[in-house]
């Protein structure tokens, strides 16, 4: 009896790994930089691939993860039509810091807001940056958390092998 109810949560477990990677976003409002409610359902990009990356003001692997990604962005655009979301889980006190942030330090990719940490929990984000890359569908992929050098050149394989290149 025992090892059938190991057998049985076992599959159970594997089943939702397998749903969790192939999921699609939740939809969750949160805010554009100019305070616009935004339903992450309208996170797409015409059928190619996007970069999902949570991060705050106070992570500094996510700044280099994100200066990282806009070091090659024009590049992997031209390359495969990636766009990129950045989702600040700053809350709403530091929120008015994002934009200023973003504009100094040239992010030419969409910066949304959630203050309330609503799309962080939907997305069981605990550990920042937090980056998922998700196809054209909308469906996640691949994800990892935390930042070393290099690893935008990882992601940026796994974006090519979505676009067939």
């Amino acid at each position: 009896m025992i090892k059938k109810s190991f057998v049985f949560v076992l599959l159970l477990l594997l089943g939702s790994t397998v749903w969790a990677q192939e999921s699609v976003l939740p939809k969750v409002t949160i805010k554009t930089l100019d305070g616009k409610n935004f339903n992450t359902s309208e996170i797409y990009n015409d059928g190619k691939p996007m970069i999902l990356s949570f991060w705050a003001l106070w992570c500094k692997p996510c700044q280099k993860e994100l200066d990282a990604f806009m070091d090659n962005y024009e590049e992997w655009q031209e390359e495969t039509d990636v766009k990129i979301f950045a989702v600040s889980i700053d809350d709403a006190r530091s929120t008015a810091r994002v934009a200023p942030m973003a504009k100094s330090k040239g992010w030419d990719f969409e910066i949304l807001l959630d203050a309330n940490g609503d799309f962080k929990r939907a997305m069981n984000v605990n550990l920042i940056p937090h980056t998922f890359l998700l196809d054209g569908n909308g469906k996640i992929v691949s994800q990892h958390t935390a930042y070393f050098e290099g690893a935008e050149y990882e992601l940026y394989e796994k974006i090519k092998k979505l676009v067939g290149k």
